[in-house]
């Protein structure tokens, strides 16, 4: 039955995400902008919806639709943590990130004192093999998560410390868009980030964030960070290795803490990674597919896959950190 909320005949199919069938007749940029009130408000009751049978053609149609739903516009991405391609009207690639790798779960820029409220996938081909974004009920990883390890993370938050070089990630001018380090240094200073000039013209950044966020609209209580998937413990160990040993261990392109500084060790790594799997929900990939997900009450990642891949990403509904979380701590030196 329809949610009264939305007036959508979502289903809900056990280990998938919701899902609603869509005859666009057509034309898929008209039908979401007539639906677009009700698909908002279905992304909010069940934290994420897949229009199947869209029919989304390519970028200038998938663009179309992005824009037709984020009525406050597209938002740039900033402090990137890999290479995208822009395309234009505020749509991106998805992350340029090997495609053998596993994207673990996460919420899109969670490290930022700004972040998208909702993330939109477009998929204009679908990969040969794999390549699924599965996704995953924050509040529910919370609720499964240990107790006594949620509330040191409520009362220290997590800390996100990044090196820009060239070797992993987008390089600082990418990440921060632009080539002047006076503009760098002015937004870490206005976004609570520490920093510090390498000798080489790298850049090293420190920032603490909230790890558990409460939804701005439910009022939901959600695990809301990328602790499990920026730790350098998600490197393949053979490039850890190499990263070590080329550049001691303050020096690897990211790694996560605990608010106090401390490491996160890879068990606990892996003990978040092995609840994000518990809650998962997937669905392959098909052409014209679009995923709508709201980004603090659900985590999304990206598995491996084979042949070719295009999945363009549009972010909306800005939201700080303040409007989720407690003012975010200073940085734990």
């Amino acid at each position: 039955m329809p949610h009264p909320d939305h007036g959508l005949d979502v289903a809900e199919p056990p280990g998938r995400p919701p899902q609603l069938a869509v005859d666009a007749a057509g034309d898929p940029v008209d039908w979401v902008e007539r639906h677009r009130d009700a698909l908002r408000a279905a992304v909010v009751h069940h934290g994420a919806l897949l229009l199947r049978g869209l029919g989304l053609r390519d970028d200038a149609d998938a663009g179309a639709a992005l824009r037709g739903l984020a009525p406050g516009g597209l938002l740039p991405e900033r402090e990137a943590f890999a290479p995208r391609q822009p395309y234009p009207g505020g749509v991106y690639s998805s992350t340029k990130w090997p495609a053998h790798q596993q994207m673990c779960m996460h919420h899109e820029l969670s490290y930022g004192l700004q972040f998208p409220g909702t993330m939109m996938f477009a998929c204009l081909v679908a990969p040969e093999t794999g390549g699924a974004t599965p996704i995953a009920d924050a509040a529910a990883v919370l609720e499964a998560l240990p107790a006594d390890l949620v509330a040191r993370f409520e009362r220290e938050g997590w800390r996100l410390d990044r090196t820009y070089g060239d070797d992993i990630g987008a390089p600082w001018s990418e990440a921060f868009g632009t080539e002047d380090p006076r503009a760098v240094e002015q937004y870490c200073r206005t976004h609570a980030i520490e920093f510090a000039w390498q000798d080489d013209g790298g850049l090293r950044t420190r920032q603490r964030r909230p790890a558990v966020a409460r939804h701005p609209v439910t009022g939901v209580r959600c695990w809301f960070n990328q602790i499990a998937f920026l730790n350098e413990h998600t490197l393949d160990p053979e490039v850890h290795e190499f990263l070590v040993e080329m550049y001691g261990e303050d020096g690897l392109p990211f790694t996560t803490r605990f608010g106090d500084g401390l490491p996160v060790s890879e068990d606990l790594v892996a003990l978040i990674n092995e609840v994000y799997d518990r809650h998962t929900r997937r669905e392959p990939w098909q052409p014209g597919d679009l995923l709508l997900v709201d980004n603090v009450r659900t985590a999304h990642a990206r598995e491996p896959y084979g042949g070719t891949r295009s999945v363009l990403v549009g972010m909306a509904d800005p939201l700080h950190v303040t409007q989720v979380a407690p003012v975010a701590p200073a940085v734990a030196t």
